[in-house]
């Protein structure tokens, strides 16, 4: 950063991503700011920067460097690394800290503290958030656990029947109990006979029952903003396979084709993603988004110039929205992948979004794949 840089981030005060500390501070609370940016997506600290903003610089003879690197590697557990710099402003000099977004979440102090960075300021991760950052790590998985109350009755035997058929079992001439045993082996089930987030929404007769919140919602506007005129507005439910086929159908009905008639043909005039384009960014968004988090379903937002979806909860730990396009496999749900990739929804290859990436950038347009707090969301020039 060039002296200019500094000074204009300084001035605009502390936030989500930038934290000012004085030259006297302690080494666990540097700890906690460090530990807050990694859980969260990084951030920079400024040391010898009163809460105010004023440059107050730093003691030249104390190598903070080294001061740094120990508190990175015995405050902070897991160990992370830190980008280092020294600068000199208005004569005197500053340490600048960048805290890189964690691979290795969740990082806690020394003293066991689990720290998120909200705002301008760090509080202790509540329960949601910690058993997110597990599962970004890929040690817990939300999708294999039980749905309270939910039971063997909330299935659609019809489903898993036609499922095993694919491998040439008869699951409905079973007798009971070994149905049980069979649907807890592929985890469908649980050990105390809950079905499980994955089993509901792949065979469950009616998911939102006991998950409201795993549905999705569209809306398309007349205009390329929200505020426009809405067109069309639908809440689409059902197990998986049932809101990615409805989904897409909608999307398709609603994308205008402009065409001409030449003698008894109709031709387009204007260029149109092919179908696997819509039906892989749907299908990406219910496979992999975080069933965790409630109150927010999956959006799709159809404008005249783009289409945006928005699915709940951040990439896993190692991805980054750069790493999507050349092919990176991830997978937050891994029994929800598992069946869905049974069913030929998905090939678990990591083709599907370098495919929309590749369609889009050879016929001029832009595709973004962004994380926006606790959202994945990718845009789609049309």
């Amino acid at each position: 950063m060039t002296e200019t840089d500094i000074l204009e981030i300084i001035s605009k005060g502390e936030n989500s991503a930038i934290e000012f500390k004085s030259s006297l501070v302690k080494p666990n609370s540097l700890a906690k700011e460090i530990v807050a940016f990694a859980n969260v997506n990084g951030g920079i600290i400024f040391i010898g920067v009163s809460d105010s903003g004023e440059i107050e610089g730093v003691d030249e003879s104390k190598n903070y460097e080294e001061w740094i690197a120990s508190i990175s590697r015995n405050n902070v557990i897991p160990a992370i690394d830190i980008v280092f710099e020294t600068h000199t402003i208005n004569k005197v000099d500053i340490v600048i800290l960048n805290v890189p977004k964690g691979k290795d979440k969740p990082y806690q102090t020394n003293d066991n503290k689990f720290l998120v960075r909200v705002g301008s300021t760090n509080r202790s991760a509540t329960q949601a958030e910690l058993m997110r950052l597990f599962q970004q790590v890929g040690f817990f998985h939300f999708d294999a656990t039980g749905v309270s109350v939910s039971s063997i009755r909330d299935l659609n035997f019809s489903l898993i029947d036609n499922y095993f058929n694919r491998y040439n079992f008869d699951f409905i001439s079973e007798e009971e109990n070994e149905k049980e045993i069979l649907l807890q082996n592929v985890d469908i089930l649980t050990a105390d006979k809950k079905l499980t987030v994955a089993g509901l929404l792949i065979f469950g007769m009616n998911p939102q029952k006991y998950l409201p919140h795993a549905s999705i919602s569209f809306a398309h506007f007349n205009g390329n903003d929200i505020s426009d005129e809405l067109i069309d507005k639908q809440i689409i439910d059902g197990n998986l396979q049932n809101q990615i086929d409805r989904a897409f159908a909608i999307v398709k009905n609603n994308i205008l084709h402009q065409s001409k008639i030449d003698k008894t043909k109709r031709f387009e005039t204007s260029f149109n993603y092919s179908d696997k384009v819509f039906r892989e960014l749907i299908t990406n968004a219910c496979v992999h988004r975080n069933y965790s988090i409630k109150g927010s379903a999956i959006r799709i937002f159809l404008f005249n110039n783009r289409l945006e979806i928005m699915s709940p909860g951040r990439l896993p730990n190692t991805i980054t929205v750069d790493k999507l396009r050349y092919g990176v496999s991830y997978s937050v749900n891994q029994v929800i992948v598992k069946f869905m990739e049974n069913l030929r929804y998905i090939d678990k290859l990591g083709r599907g979004l370098p495919m929309v990436y590749n369609e889009a950038t050879k016929n001029n347009k832009k595709v973004k794949f962004e994380e926006i707090g606790e959202e994945f969301k990718v845009s789609l020039e049309l």
